[in-house]
């Protein structure tokens, strides 16, 4: 793909009314250098065709979606600030005339930019820009954190979503609506509207419940043996969650009597919505929930630069802040400082992370006692090579599975707690205390004494770990704490490109320049 040949209209805006934007800001740079940082060969692969040109350049969407997730702007506000601000014209290089693309451009772009190899390649961009500038050298710490994102759609409850997910096996599976016409009988699935019930009495509910999953489920058992494409596959297995996912079996004086009701709690991983099926309850802390995906981030403090995000669901452990932690970790080159709090502190994170040379300052989980103001798992001697422990009453009993390094062990007190002078403190069970020592325990417990007796840990924990919180609120500012997006894909691309943005503006500020073929940073006039 060659450089765009199309006319702007009107004047040039860089050239006619470049005093007019502000200097060192990210409009004027992406005026003057868009060419250097989206060259026309990095956007090769998205369009193989030979057949014509794109209607738009490539580095003209890529700088329009990057101030886009700069200032947190819709496709159509965006399109309206081309239109409208000499300096978005400017940066995007449109004449003084031009009235821009059609919204639905930027949405056609992304995608192609989500489908590609390399979705994250604006972020890359960024990121070997940040690499010649030469100002991460020596820098050797890394802060991680994560942040909970609002999904963009609504959460569902269980009649919408069933309601939602048997209208779509209806209209995406071939037959289905001959098996529903004659299998489904508790709503008329081709109503817009809720149920007509009276939502304020409770066995109504109830029965509304019981008669939708049952039509859930005729509806499954009934559809024709078919081979069916992704959309259709898709829709079956949505229904097929959504009908399970928050009910159980309802119970009389019998038993089970071949009634469902709504399941008492929430079922683990829950689809919160048909619309974007995987968005999640995400816990933040125990007390606070929110739907959506959560952001993970690594950066480095003393500049405020993002070197690693990612955009997960939040549920699932393979999701968590320990498992994406590594993943954020994983291009680092050299052994780093690495600063977390206490989702960080797995054992398996920190046997991966020690065994890769970094230096650990990540905050380990609280100890809880089994009796308030007891003894902690600290307060026994745990020798785990000889596979014995000893309590703080000198009683001492030797750890299952003594050969199990990485397999959860146990060491059971028993009859030794009868009668002992310290029961009161350690345990209430009447089979005694029961210890259990988890998988890296020994670094789990080197890793609490130094957090507890170390005050150069303490210091800088308490200097380098606090600038990722800055990190974060730069993140969801301008409204950008709520997705625009659909789908785990679609929002991941976004953050990169969000990321982006803010280390372009934070190299700027610090003086990004581009001359001879280098980038550098050069110190603000005066």
């Amino acid at each position: 793909m060659g450089e765009w040949v199309g006319e702007t209209v009107g004047p040039d805006v860089w050239e006619t009314c470049r005093e007019l934007i502000p200097a060192r800001s990210v409009f004027a740079f992406l005026a003057e250098r868009r060419g250097e940082l989206f060259p026309a060969e990095m956007f090769v692969d998205m369009y193989p065709s030979a057949n014509g040109r794109p209607s738009m350049p490539p580095q003209i969407l890529a700088a329009a979606i990057t101030l886009q997730a700069l200032h947190g702007l819709s496709d159509f506000e965006t399109v309206q600030e081309l239109r409208c601000d000499l300096r978005w014209k400017a940066a995007c290089g449109l004449g003084l005339n031009d009235m821009a693309f059609d919204p639905s451009l930027l949405a056609y772009f992304r995608r192609r930019l989500a489908r590609s190899t390399r979705p994250n390649r604006i972020f890359e961009a960024v990121r070997e820009v940040v690499k010649a500038t030469g100002v991460l050298k020596g820098k050797h710490r890394r802060a991680l954190d994560s942040t909970v994102l609002d999904d963009a759609v609504a959460t569902q409850d269980t009649v919408t979503q069933i309601i939602a997910a048997v209208r779509a096996v209806i209209r995406e599976v071939p037959g289905a609506d001959a098996v529903a016409a004659a299998q489904c009988t508790a709503h008329d699935y081709t109503d817009p509207g809720k149920p007509r019930i009276a939502w304020n009495d409770e066995q109504a509910r109830a029965a509304l419940v019981d008669t939708l999953v049952t039509d859930a489920l005729r509806l499954l058992g009934h559809l024709p043996e078919q081979q069916l494409g992704d959309k259709a596959a898709n829709a079956v297995g949505i229904l097929a969650l959504v009908a399970g996912q928050d009910v159980e079996p309802a119970e009389d004086s019998d038993g089970r009597d071949g009634r469902w009701r709504i399941t008492r709690g929430t079922a683990p991983s829950r689809m919160v919505s048909t619309v974007d099926p995987e968005a999640r309850h995400v816990h933040k802390t125990r007390n606070h929930q929110q739907d959506g995906f959560k952001a993970h981030l690594a950066i480095e403090p003393e500049t405020g630069l993002y070197t690693a995000v990612a955009l997960r669901p939040g549920a699932g452990a393979e999701h968590h802040e320990a498992a994406v932690g590594l993943d954020l970790l994983a291009d680092e080159d050299n052994p780093l400082d690495v600063f977390g709090d206490t989702a960080y502190s797995s054992g398996d994170a920190r046997q991966t992370l020690h065994e890769a040379g970094h230096r650990l300052f990540l905050k380990p989980a609280p100890l809880r006692p089994a009796v308030a103001g007891g003894f902690t798992l600290d307060d026994f001697a745990i020798d785990t090579t000889a596979a014995i422990v000893t309590c703080p009453a000198g009683h001492t009993v030797a750890l299952s599975d003594p050969g199990g390094q990485h397999h959860q062990r146990k060491a059971s007190f028993g009859d030794l707690c009868t009668g002992c002078h310290l029961r009161e403190r350690c345990t209430k069970a009447k089979a005694g205390r029961i210890l259990t020592i988890r998988p890296h325990h020994d670094l789990q417990t080197a890793a609490r004494h130094q957090a507890a007796t170390d005050p150069g840990w303490q210091a800088d924990y308490r200097r380098w770990r606090p600038p990722v919180e800055r990190a974060v609120a730069w993140l969801v500012h301008h409204g950008n704490r709520r997705l625009r997006y659909r789908g785990t894909i679609k929002n991941d691309t976004w953050l990169h490109t969000r990321a982006a943005a803010l280390n372009l503006r934070r190299l700027i500020n610090l003086g990004l320049t581009h001359t001879s073929g280098t980038w550098h940073l050069a110190p603000a006039g005066p």
